[in-house]
């Protein structure tokens, strides 16, 4: 992204920007978000091509403890198939918006029957939910190479059929207490400081949820601060949903796609991929500060810039469908907006 050639574009981005119609930044985040997907795609004509959000949805094994969350395990498999019958506010819109939406079983406790639901469902089943992490590693090193492939090989068959702006989205009861302990483990923030409500906690279940998670954080201290990579955090408290959008992120940043990050858990996944490869967050656009309050924290860390804040706790990528307009206007004015000499407009101070 800083070479020569990219400043060079990145020149000629920020010329024709300023040369459109209008007083100098008048666009605000508009100019800088055509700036970005242009440096993105490499062009100063960038386009938005068959956009896409991919939800992974799997299962943690510590939601059975029932100390983290208020909702069953059952739930997961239950909302994944309202995401394929079309009723979860994803579906809604991804239709308002003319979004491409797929479904992928990560590791959901449940056997979905495909075949009821010809291309709704993409099963990449790593195993029925992870193991409990405060008891034992949540994840085989196996499965989490597994996993981070099975992310890559999705994106890959988005982009050979054209796609080339993406977002992530999940599903998983529990996964808002894996994203915090990757969360501190990467950041350095203590972990109660990372945990928020996730879906539907009250205020006395919070307090448990963060004592729970303080002893998960303390079981798997020692082998993470001797290894402190991304593989060795997925291993001990990832999830196969997270793993799994974790190299999506990857793979995408490689094939130098626009990548659209929703909230709390998908952030938590970029950081993990970001820990692996500074360059994927060149790629990535932030669409919004959920109302997680360790999300500000996170991308705080991250100096992102989000798009929203509309205090959103649901996850599913939803936060990424409705910032898609804003991609759509940025990309939009650059190509078709006229500049000073084609309108015959005066700048300011010409006569």
């Amino acid at each position: 992204m800083h070479t020569g050639t990219t400043t060079s574009l990145r020149e000629k981005l920020q010329h024709l920007i300023d040369n459109k119609t209008k007083p100098h930044g008048a666009l605000g985040r508009l100019e800088e978000l055509a700036l970005q997907i242009g440096a993105i795609q490499g062009t100063t004509h960038p386009q938005l091509n068959r956009p896409h959000i991919v939800v992974f949805a799997g299962d943690h094994g510590i939601a059975a403890t029932g100390l983290v969350n208020p909702y069953p395990q059952s739930v997961t498999a239950q909302m994944v198939l309202n995401f394929i019958t079309g009723g979860a506010a994803i579906n809604v819109f991804c239709r308002q918006n003319g979004l491409g939406l797929t479904v992928v079983d990560a590791g959901v406790n449940f056997d979905f029957d495909t075949s009821l639901f010809p291309g709704k469902l993409v099963s990449k089943k790593i195993g029925y939910g992870t193991r409990n992490y405060l008891e034992q590693e949540a994840m085989t090193p196996e499965e989490v190479e597994k996993a981070l492939m099975a992310g890559a090989d999705i994106v890959t068959e988005l982009a050979s059929n054209g796609c080339n702006c993406i977002g992530m989205g999940e599903m998983g009861i529990s996964n808002t207490s894996s994203a915090s302990l990757i969360m501190s483990y990467i950041t350095g923030i203590p972990v109660e400081e990372c945990v928020g409500r996730g879906t539907g906690t009250g205020d006395e279940q919070l307090e448990v949820k963060k004592e729970t998670l303080r002893e998960a954080f303390r079981r798997h201290l020692p082998a993470i601060a001797a290894t402190p990579d991304a593989l060795t955090i997925l291993r001990h408290v990832g999830g196969f949903e997270i793993a799994m959008m974790t190299g999506a992120y990857l793979k995408a940043a490689r094939l130098r796609m626009v990548i659209v990050v929703d909230g709390f858990i998908t952030t938590a996944a970029m950081l993990l991929a970001r820990l692996i490869d500074q360059n994927v967050q060149d790629c990535c656009i932030f669409s919004h500060t959920s109302g997680e309050s360790g999300h500000a924290r996170m991308l705080e860390y991250l100096g992102a810039k989000p798009l929203l804040n509309l205090e959103l706790r649901l996850g599913e990528g939803t936060g990424t469908a409705l910032a898609w307009p804003l991609l759509q206007s940025s990309v939009l004015f650059l190509r078709e907006m006229a500049s000073f000499e084609s309108a015959g407009v005066s700048r300011a101070g010409e006569a």
